[in-house]
């Protein structure tokens, strides 16, 4: 099969899909028009389609043969970003967008469906579509599992557009490729005094001053580049010649690999309680998992890159460097093996801008992707 030109027939279509998701885009846990404009085109295809949350669909592709059973997933959330891009398919919602192309993604995923679907009589197995809400907030991966979407599912995968990597190309990563995330919340405790007699208090602002700044070296200790602390806020104090009593400040931490989150998460720890026993403060300190990383499986990745290396029209490239931004795919990975890759839109703009806005012809370079993918695994 020419996956391209499967692809191609469906272009017109595809696109006018893509511009409707593009022109109507919908926050976290709020993708009714998208998830009813999913559900819609797969039960036309004779998908069956199941909701595993209010706005979560799973569409299932029988194979006229028996197999094994894989998913792709795509993501279907905007984001709460005003967009400037002046294309004819603008948001027609103000100050949301689709600034990070999950109207690619979905649309893309839906594209793939179709094509298997008119082949279903070459598949052995299953292949099972997840549209999922909410990535850019809380992320939906989780709740979908939880609803046995993963269930008896051999093989999971997933792209994201990419504005780094030409039109045309596929972007593959082999092992630790998104960052995992904890985000944390500290509050310090000290004891109030006068300006003038500091002895007489116990400084928490000074004290979170030192934590912060200890905290961003952690990272320095660790394998190169494989761990990043920010911190985004910082609070403290009301009046200039009064110590503070209490001081807060937030952040994030991202790390590649399970060992690394492991090593930074104590060091986290460890140094907060540190640095509060020498100034004599009490903390109150939460940290909590956001996203699981991305580490991509051998055998998954290398039959994406063989399976797109035969695709005419298609070019392949390896991403050298792992990325400190997370994805909740990591959950479906953590479920079974599989394999995120890249689609390439040549963009100049950067995701999560006011004025992204990927090329329509990444949705034939997506849809075709995936069914080669799939192919490999059920052919």
């Amino acid at each position: 099969m020419d996956y391209i030109k499967e692809a191609e027939k469906i272009f017109e279509e595809l696109s006018l899909i893509r511009h409707q998701i593009h022109e109507n885009p919908e926050l976290g846990n709020q993708e009714f028009k998208t998830s009813k404009l999913v559900e819609d085109y797969l039960k036309a295809l004779g998908i069956e389609t199941i909701r595993v949350t209010e706005t979560a669909i799973v569409g299932i592709l029988y194979g006229e043969k028996p197999g094994k059973t894989i998913a792709f997933r795509a993501d279907m959330d905007a984001l709460p970003v005003t967009e400037k891009t002046g294309c004819a398919f603008s948001s027609k919602t103000s100050g949301s967008m689709h600034a990070c192309g999950h109207d690619v993604h979905t649309t893309a995923l839906l594209g793939a469906a179709k094509i298997l679907s008119d082949h279903k009589e070459e598949l052995c197995g299953e292949v099972r579509f997840f549209f999922e809400p909410d990535e850019e907030g809380d992320g939906g991966a989780k709740r979908m599992i939880d609803e046995g979407c993963m269930d008896g599912v051999f093989a999971v995968y997933g792209a994201h557009v990419d504005p780094s990597i030409a039109l045309g190309t596929i972007g593959v990563r082999f092992g630790k490729f998104y960052a995992a995330s904890n985000m944390f919340n500290v509050t310090v405790h000290g004891k109030s005094a006068h300006g003038a007699e500091p002895e007489k208090g116990i400084d928490a602002l000074l004290a979170a001053a030192r934590m912060v700044a200890a905290l961003k070296d952690i990272p320095k200790t660790l394998p190169e580049g494989e761990a990043v602390l920010s911190v985004g806020t910082f609070n403290s104090g009301h009046v200039r010649n009064i110590i503070s009593d209490e001081a807060e400040f937030k952040g994030i931490i991202r790390t590649l690999g399970e060992d690394v989150k492991e090593q930074m998460l104590l060091s986290f720890v460890e140094t907060l309680d540190k640095i509060s026993d020498e100034n004599g403060t009490t903390i109150d300190a939460e940290l909590f998992s956001t996203h699981n990383g991305i580490v991509n499986t051998d055998r998954e990745t290398a039959l994406v890159r063989d399976a797109l290396k035969n695709v005419s029209g298609i070019n392949v490239t390896e991403i050298e460097k792992p990325l400190m931004t997370s994805e909740d795919f990591g959950f479906f990975v953590d479920e079974a093996a599989g394999s995120f890759y890249h689609i390439g839109v040549g963009s100049s703009s950067s995701l999560h801008s006011s004025d992204f806005l990927p090329d329509d012809r990444a949705i034939v370079y997506g849809a075709a992707a995936h069914v080669a993918v799939a192919f490999a695994e059920l052919s």
